[in-house]
């Protein structure tokens, strides 16, 4: 990236990326304190951390326009460590993931995001969009009537509001809006105070407060490289999602290195380890914020309101926040993807299905994301099994039987060139020409020589033939290169 290049990433459409970011302020609070009270840790701990990470990320990130914060998966897999551990061993584990992130980066191992299918890419988003809605639904039941009609003016407000102009975002009119009334007509409804203490001062340097044994190693570093992979696979798939939105291309290497810096400040103030989050992130796009500087201001806004504007943040309605969030979930959804159920193949669609299943019943979008992987792993790997095969042909004297072989030859393909070799035939002489073949692995090697081996106790001499260097380096590395010449029946 060029320093102008950069330059424009912060200095494009200002007032919109301002007023975007402060929309994503307001996003993040609920979210934040939602999952700090999920790993175990106050409110304060979870809104500090987001402060810093948006604002560092702002300056390291490869990512405009996306927000990050504490909160996600990142923040379930820290609830284990505090509970069992106390909450010292959280910000060293915090440390410890950063570092590892800055390594991920280094190392370039972010291409591994590209085994992630779009079908994976598809399942991922829609049970995001479910989950950012299910979340909203504790604080619709058990309220009062005037909770649902501000919900409903709130909706209307985001909804309606952009027909008639898009200068200032519509979440943010939503928020003063509802949040005069309120104080206006005082009525029985939940506020933002109501969610749990908000901090009223500045986040101060620390530094983990643990004995630096063995011991402790062993105890935080699992944590912290699940809190590690778990922070990069969120923040990677939130950034594809925001390329495909704006028709862009992100830095994925500076992402997760830029994560990793952010992480390790954010241990170093006394927070919790934090990734991507897509529906701030899209919400923060719906209203154009697409550069460095709604990202920056989301974190340095948060930061406003809990010193400056304390009070008045307090005072915010819930029922503000949730018709924000409704918005997005069904913003977020790809509601294309039913149609797709029906054109796209069965194997491409259950793979999606499978992907939004396990997240929404984990909410662990780390493990919907592996089973999605997984199982396009699998079909692929069947569907490429089924591209191979085998044509014979015999000399005109009977003598040699010459099997042709098309296609890859890997581990789960090896079994159909056993059963095409006729074992029985009474050629004595075994041709394999694997002109059009490919080896891929070492079991298709090792299948190669268990199937000459079982030629030759039969008494059959074998020739393979038009092998490919590949081959003849996997069938080296398993001592087999000699197959690669006649080789005479023992």
């Amino acid at each position: 990236m060029t320093v102008s290049q950069y330059l424009k990433e912060w200095t494009e459409d200002p007032v919109r990326n301002v007023l975007a970011g402060m929309v994503g302020t307001f996003a993040l609070i609920p979210e934040v304190i939602a999952f700090s009270y999920a790993a175990g840790v106050a409110p304060e701990v979870g809104l500090y951390a987001s402060f810093v990470i948006s604002v560092a990320i702002a300056i390291t990130g490869g990512r405009p326009g996306m927000i990050s914060g504490a909160a996600g998966s990142v923040a379930l897999v820290a609830a284990d460590l505090v509970h069992g551990h106390g909450f010292q061993y959280l910000l060293l584990a915090t440390l410890l993931a950063g570092a590892i992130q800055v390594l991920f980066g280094l190392f370039k191992l972010q291409n591994m995001m590209r085994f992630v299918s779009r079908e994976v890419a598809t399942g991922f988003v829609n049970a995001l969009a479910i989950l950012i809605f299910s979340a909203q639904i504790p604080q619709m039941v058990h309220v009062s009537w005037q909770t649902y009609a501000l919900i409903a003016l709130g909706l209307g407000i985001v909804y309606l509001l952009p027909r008639l102009t898009t200068r200032i975002p519509s979440p943010l009119i939503c928020i003063v809006v509802l949040t005069g009334l309120t104080m206006a007509y005082p009525m029985p409804v939940h506020v933002v105070a109501d969610l749990g203490p908000l901090p009223t001062g500045l986040p101060s340097f620390t530094l983990p407060h643990v004995p630096l044994t063995l011991e402790t190693v062993k105890i935080v570093l699992p944590y912290a490289f699940a809190m590690a992979m778990v922070g990069v696979l969120e923040s990677l798939m939130t950034a594809g999602v925001v390329d495909e939105m704006t028709d862009t291309h992100s830095n994925k290497r500076m992402e997760c290195t830029g994560l990793g810096i952010s992480n390790i400040l954010v241990g170093l103030f006394g927070g919790m380890a934090g990734c991507g989050m897509i529906g701030q992130t899209v919400g923060n796009l719906r209203y154009g914020g697409r550069g460095r500087l709604s990202t920056f201001t989301a974190g340095a806004f948060l930061l406003l309101l809990l010193v400056v504007l304390h009070n008045f943040v307090a005072q915010v309605p819930v029922a503000a926040l949730v018709a924000i969030m409704i918005m997005v979930s069904v913003s977020t959804f790809s509601w294309s993807s039913l149609h797709d159920l029906i054109r796209h193949p069965r194997l491409s669609s259950t793979v999606m299905l499978a992907t939004v299943i396990v997240v929404v019943l984990t909410h662990d979008l780390a493990a919907g994301v592996a089973c999605g992987v997984l199982l396009s792993g699998l079909f692929f790997s069947f569907q490429v099994m089924q591209l191979l095969q085998i044509n014979t042909s015999l000399s005109p004297d009977g003598g040699t039987r010459t099997y042709h072989v098309h296609g890859q030859l890997f581990f789960a393909s090896t079994t159909i060139l056993t059963d095409a070799i006729d074992f029985q035939d009474t050629a004595r002489h075994v041709i394999l020409d694997l002109g059009a073949a490919r080896l891929w692995d070492i079991s298709a090697a090792d299948a190669l020589e268990k199937l000459v081996s079982r030629l030759q106790a039969r008494g059959k001499t074998v020739q393979i033939i038009h092998a490919d260097e590949r081959a003849a380096r996997l069938l080296k590395a398993l001592g087999h290169d000699t197959l690669l010449a006649d080789t005479q029946a023992a």
